[in-house]
């Protein structure tokens, strides 16, 4: 069992507190970079190896910006992520566009990027054409259906929203050839929060037998498979993470094995580069004990909603407690007026009292990204911690005016009723 640690101790947080209240999300940048570094080196066989962030997972330019250094392009799933991606200089063939009932001028702003264009349905190609044009590569969506499982994040791959049957790839391909397009690339995501490392390996095999089978029967040659992402990370202490070297040796025993000499392998994943390197910071307000009891938080569900969305496990700690007896089973809540506003129900946790800081770990991607605003909430900060132990803030916390700023008031004054 690993232990869960925060980079800052409780000293450390409360100083940062002086100058950043509570709530808000701190990153590690020396723990992302080795981390992006390591998925560089269990895929360094494959000389066309490509990491696309999911910029979903964290769609901050400074964080994007740190990856980009690294060597990472950008996944964008939206006008405004490839805006991002852009605002850094990620252009191009760094950038792949993977989206789904998308409109026109999203297709537009990634031919006018020169991004990879990954479309999600065969009526798109004709969509596609009509609108803008088929740029020269063009890439596809492949849900197996039944082929291949799901897990439970994901659901079963027959009955999500996403990609082509295999019946409509060869169809698709053949069309995009005809209508002529020169290069291809091929893609699947098909699991979310995967632990198992021989999920990702068996994923490959099943693109790799198909891009034979697809190149062999239409005649076409296939630059890239993207293998998607789906990595996940050891949310609990009792988890392990994914061995990143086991999925790289695997894959290229398959790549071997198939005889492939220039194909290159691609991924896209978010949430196992930034995850695990980012923690939600906040502060015991207030204390209740009623059919059991409660510890209410400057935070809530609208700077982490995954705890209420999923379900899902998140770790927390008491900086300064860490020692302390875990003997007090509460609900760890926030202020919304939602009675699934919980960031942990029935955990057994250190005594906590008034005042005291409260990290939650883990909300490095999909955190902040997923925020929200009801009940007029306003979003919390996020800040860097730099690798000279420097804190940075990268994003400051919305204010009243932000909220407002998209309501006309003025007009509201000659509003009659």
């Amino acid at each position: 069992m690993s232990e869960k640690k925060c980079p800052l101790n409780r000293e450390q947080l409360e100083e940062l507190t002086k100058e950043y209240p509570t709530p808000f999300h701190l990153y590690d940048e020396a723990a992302i970079r080795a981390n992006a570094r390591a998925l560089k080196a269990a895929f360094a066989w494959n000389p066309g190896f490509k990491e696309y962030f999911a910029v979903k997972a964290t769609p901050n330019p400074y964080i994007m910006k740190i990856l980009k250094s690294e060597g990472f392009g950008s996944d964008c799933s939206s006008y405004p992520e490839m805006l991002l991606s852009e605002s850094i200089g990620v252009t191009g063939e760094d950038v792949i566009f993977t989206s789904n009932d998308t409109p026109a001028y999203e297709y537009a702003k990634a031919k006018e990027l020169g991004a990879i264009i990954n479309l999600d349905d065969i009526s798109h190609i004709e969509y596609l054409e009509k609108e803008i044009g088929l740029p020269e590569l063009i890439c596809c969506r492949y849900n197996p259906g039944a082929l291949k499982g799901g897990n439970a994040i994901i659901g079963h791959p027959e009955e999500a929203k996403y990609g082509f049957t295999r019946e409509q790839l060869f169809d698709g391909y053949r069309m995009l050839r005809d209508k002529g397009v020169k290069r291809f690339g091929l893609h699947t995501m098909v699991a979310s929060n995967e632990l198992d490392a021989k999920y990702f390996i068996e994923t490959a095999h099943l693109l790799f037998d198909l891009v034979k089978e697809l190149s062999a029967e239409l005649g076409i040659e296939f630059e890239f498979v993207n293998l998607g992402g789906g990595i996940g990370i050891p949310y609990k202490p009792e988890d392990k993470p994914v061995d990143l070297t086991v999925v790289g040796e695997g894959i290229r025993e398959l790549y071997e094995k198939a005889g492939f000499t220039s194909l290159d392998v691609r991924l896209e994943c978010g949430r196992m580069v930034t995850g695990p390197f980012g923690w939600l910071v906040g502060r015991v307000l207030h204390k209740k004990n009623t059919y059991k009891q409660f510890v209410g938080l400057d935070a809530c569900m609208v700077d982490l909603m995954r705890p209420a969305m999923y379900g899902a496990y998140h770790h927390i700690t008491v900086p300064g407690k860490e020692g302390a007896a875990h003997d007090v089973v509460c609900d760890v809540t926030g202020s919304l007026c939602e009675n699934n506003d919980k960031f942990a129900i029935d955990r057994a946790l250190p005594e906590m009292e008034i005042g005291d800081l409260v990290v939650i770990h883990d909300t490095g991607a999909h955190g902040h990204s997923m925020g929200f605003n009801y009940n007029a909430k306003l979003r919390s900060a996020e800040l860097l911690l730099r690798e000279d132990g420097s804190v940075l803030q990268i994003r400051r916390p919305e204010t009243v005016e932000d909220y407002f700023a998209t309501l006309d008031f003025q007009g509201l004054k000659s509003f009659n009723t």
